[in-house]
């Protein structure tokens, strides 16, 4: 990851939020007053189907919202690693769901990041939630964008979206935050 510009692919299934990860990405890059984009997509069938989003964070103007590689992968499923590790740009990251993705450790030019992060939060008796879990983990792992911030923003989202998740959401993002 470079200090002008971060390219991110978040990827999963409809239903575990990835693309509210993302958004929150995108919220506390804005917050930082950095430049950003969040080009989310998904299957027809949504819950369930492929879901997956493309995060740019950048110091400059961003040239297009698209890119060939990125610089960190978050994957959340087995086809999610399948379908995007060939998109990671040598030196990059990926973090992974290794209780969904598996120990899938092909190339020697990038680093691999996996934690059982779906078995942690059933462990949690669904107290926590995945997704925000796994942000709370980046964060603290790759330091793209700062805790402070990146809680502003979840709380700002959070309150337009369900405010009553809130607590939830600080709660889980300080679980995954810890698991460094």
């Amino acid at each position: 990851m470079t200090d002008k510009q971060t390219n991110i692919i978040v990827s999963g299934f409809g239903g575990q939020g990835v693309l509210f990860l993302g958004t929150i990405l995108s919220h506390a890059a804005i917050i930082e007053r950095k430049n950003t984009t969040w080009i989310p997509s998904y299957g027809a069938e949504m819950r369930g189907g492929s879901a997956n989003c493309y995060v740019v964070i950048s110091k400059e103007e961003i040239a297009s919202p698209i890119f060939d590689e990125a610089d960190l992968g978050i994957f959340l499923s087995k086809q999610a690693m399948e379908k995007f590790e060939d998109h990671i740009a040598t030196g990059g990251l990926i973090i992974a769901d290794s209780s969904r993705v598996g120990d899938i450790q092909t190339r020697s030019d990038i680093e691999y990041c996996e934690k059982p992060f779906n078995t942690l939060v059933l462990e949690q008796n669904k107290n926590l939630l995945l997704n925000i879990v796994v942000l709370g983990f980046v964060i603290k792992k790759t330091g793209i964008l700062s805790k402070e911030n990146v809680l502003v923003a979840l709380k700002k989202v959070s309150e337009m979206k369900k405010p009553e998740f809130i607590d939830l959401n600080v709660k889980s993002f300080e679980f995954g935050y810890s698991l460094i």
